[in-house]
């Protein structure tokens, strides 16, 4: 299973907050990322560009979305790799919002809050909640602390 974990807007810089995540994700899955300048460039550009056997899975971060908890979201990760998943993408979306055309075309809309995340923290986030769910499928210490 490949991570593609994208979003339209802000630049990336090399030593952003997430790249730490972003490499103790590796051992589990191999995860990239991407910036698109628009919600027409990702969806052109990133939700086409997959050569695998199955149609990708498209997460939406949205405020309107599911709120999980680090379990439940570990656990949706997991059958998305038993189910044999080839690809899942994270997108976090437009300063204005996705549109509802892109909500529609979600297999999953994704809340990592009630509050508005700036796209910094969100990818920190964002980051940081998938290494967790490959720990907590793993059985690794990192979850609970010990």
């Amino acid at each position: 299973m490949k991570l593609l974990i994208a979003w339209i807007g802000p630049r990336h810089s090399r030593n952003a907050p997430e790249a730490e995540y972003l490499r103790r994700i590796q051992p589990y899955a191999p995860a990239e990322v991407a910036l698109f300048r628009s919600e027409q460039e990702f969806f052109t550009k990133a939700t086409s560009q997959s050569a695998s056997r199955t149609a990708p899975v498209l997460v939406l971060l949205d405020s309107r979305g599911q709120q999980l908890t680090s379990e439940q979201f570990a656990a949706w990760l997991g059958r998305q790799r038993d189910e044999g998943r080839q690809r899942i993408i994270f997108a976090i979306g437009p300063a204005g919002g996705w549109s509802d055309a892109a909500r529609r075309r979600a297999g999953l809309l994704l809340s990592l809050s009630a509050m508005t995340l700036p796209h910094e923290l969100a990818r920190v986030v964002l980051c940081e909640q998938i290494y967790r769910a490959f720990t907590i499928l793993s059985g690794h210490p990192y979850h609970t602390g010990h």
